[in-house]
Order: structure tokens, then sequence, then C-alpha cells
């Protein structure tokens, strides 16, 4: 891949977007970036003394301190492609109970006392960014148990942070990463993500496509959810084609309209931030996105920073665009697969580099 640097001209709905919108994002995200990369401190710092700007305000202090780059990828006969994939996700809302009963049967984990994370970075550079996860036997490192193998090997018992009342729900919730879970005492918790267990993410959804089961166009996550409920007894076999699982912790909702912390530690901001491959986009950074509606043509273009990472979200052009919480985005999210394109927005005077 690489970095294109255009004019602001060049950004496919610039003109047109209310960014002032992502303002707040930009700024909680700017202080976090500055600490690891130093030609960030200078624009962060005239950024916290803006008082409150207004849409013509931000444009403008975006187009003097910044430089628009697209993103592209680089075939090997060096054809650039300036086209990607962007996906969404929510937050969504589940019900649970602190006790296991025959309704609340479905448990959402910690993560296991034998679960070992290694960083190799000290060693092989270039596993800058990857970790293995292990655990171990007698005297070796071995990989973690796989999702159909979790089940069997009693590693988790213990590990219940709470039970909710849908098997289904409980493997979305995988995928988004985060979550809130409604008690039966009218406490609402925040499920994060903790850990994972070193398998790649698979999609059901291609799995049940190479399969013949249903078509691309079924393979959303409504689809998804659809077959899933009229086939119980298959629901297992097909969850485990992906071997990959996900671990939680919980947090305290101290602000209900505060969504859930991504990556960079901080709130994401419904239809202002994104997921991106931390390889290739530094987190923290502002992105302009152009893409579409679900499953429509009309134009999606915004100014969103790049505050979460995700285990499906590889490539330099590639987004998961955060929708925010509950069923409406749930919807929206769910059939979210669009063509789109990335420009990274980077301090004038310094030449962005791999993260």
């Amino acid at each position: 891949m690489r970095y294109e640097p255009v004019a602001w001209s060049q950004v496919e709905g610039w003109s047109k977007d209310r960014s002032d919108e992502a303002w707040n994002a930009f700024v909680s995200s700017c202080g976090p970036l500055a600490t690891k990369r130093s030609e960030w401190s200078g624009v962060c710092a005239n950024a916290r003394a803006q008082a409150a700007p207004g849409t013509n305000a931000v444009r403008s202090f975006f187009e003097q301190q910044f430089t628009p780059y697209q993103i592209v990828n680089v075939n090997n006969c060096g054809t650039a492609d300036p086209v990607g994939l962007v996906t969404g996700y929510y937050e969504p809302v589940l019900r649970g109970s602190r006790t296991p009963t025959p309704v609340f049967a479905t448990p959402l984990y910690a993560a296991p006392d034998d679960l070992l994370t290694i960083d190799l970075t000290d060693l092989y550079p270039d596993l800058k960014g990857r970790r293995l996860r292990g655990r171990v036997q007698g005297k070796k490192v071995i990989p973690y148990y796989s999702r159909a193998e979790l089940a069997k090997s009693g590693a988790l018992a213990g590990k219940e942070i709470v039970w909710v009342d849908n098997a289904i729900d409980a493997f979305f919730l995988e995928i988004q990463g985060s979550g809130r879970v409604t008690l039966p005492t009218g406490e609402t918790i925040r499920i994060g993500y903790s850990d994972q267990n070193g398998y790649p993410y698979r999609s059901i959804g291609k799995y049940l496509v190479d399969q013949g089961i249903l078509s691309v166009d079924q393979a959303t996550a409504q689809g998804l959810r659809q077959w899933l409920l009229t086939n119980p007894d298959r629901m297992q076999q097909v969850l485990n084609a992906n071997p990959s699982y996900v671990f939680f912790r919980e947090d305290k909702v101290l602000d209900p309209s505060q969504g859930p912390k991504g990556a960079q530690g901080l709130p994401l901001t419904p239809q202002r931030s994104i997921a991106v491959d931390p390889r290739f986009i530094p987190l923290g950074a502002p992105v302009f996105l152009s893409t579409t509606y679900p499953a429509a043509d009309a134009p999606l273009q915004r100014l969103v920073l790049a505050q979460d990472t995700g285990g499906a979200i590889n490539g330099a052009v590639r987004a998961d665009y955060f929708w925010g919480m509950g069923p409406d985005a749930g919807e929206s999210a769910g059939k979210m697969r669009q063509q789109g394109r990335l420009w990274l927005i980077w301090p004038k005077g310094s030449v962005p580099t791999k993260p």
C-alpha cells in the first residue's frame, strides 16, 4: 500500500460534511496520538485551544493544519487500487443474569488463567503488532483451545461474568467486541473485549455460502441470525466453523450516552468512529471516509476517527463503521458491506509512515 497526497478538493464529499460533529472525538484522540508521534504535538495543542468551532471553522482548521493522503492498495504489478471494503458494527443490548437459570443459560466468559499472550516484537521486529496466544503443556507452548475445544476443556469453569438468554446474541457479541447487558434488577452493565484465543476470525457467513446453503446476498447478519434460528440442530456446528473465541471484561456504564471504549481506551462516537487495521492506519488519526449507506447508493461521506480495531479488519483500505447502540444501529451495521475509499489526514510538514 501507499499514501498518495492529494488536494482537499479531491477528497470526495469533504466540503459537504458536518465535520464539527467529529470535533470532540478528534480532540480526545489527539492527546494519546501526540504522546506517540511528535509531529502531532503542535496540531493537537492548536486543537485544544479552539472553543467549540462550527462546521466552517473545523473545515478551515483541517485545511490549514493537515494534508489528506489517499490510501491505496498496490498489487504486484504496481497497479494502485483506492477501493476497499467498508462494513459496520454496533453496540448490542442483551438480557442477562448474574446467576444461571433455565432462561439465562449462555455464559459470557472472562479470559482463562492458563491463556498466555506472547509478544515477540523485541526478537522479531517483523511481528510488531502481532501477539501469539497459547498455553503450556509440559515444557512446550502449544496453541490455545479453539472454539470447539473450549466447550470440552473445562478451562472456562469459574470465569463466567454473566449469563444471557440467547446463544446467537452471545456469538454476535463476540463479533461486535462489546455490548450492554440488562439484568433483571434493572441494572445495565457493559461487556468489553478483553482477549482472544489466538485463532483468526472465520466468517460463518462465508462458511454457509461455501457450503451452498446461503447466497452471498443472504449472508447478512440478519440472514445468518434467521438461518441459525431455524436450524438449531446445526447451530453449534456452524458457530464452530469460526475457531476464534473472544473473552470479555465487565465495565460500569458511567455515562449511558457514551459509546463503548475502543482500542484507544476512549469512548467511540456513533457514526464518527471506525475500526481499522493498525498496521496501516495509526490509532487516533482522523480519516475521511467515502462510501454509501448500507444496501444503497446514497453517499455516506464523513470525517471519522480511527479509534478501534477488530479481528476481521485486515488491510489498508478497510474500515468498520461504528453505527451506535441498539436495534436500529444493528440493522444498519448488519446490512453494511459497501465499497469505499479512505484518506488519511496527516499534519502538514510531515509524511505519514506505517505505524
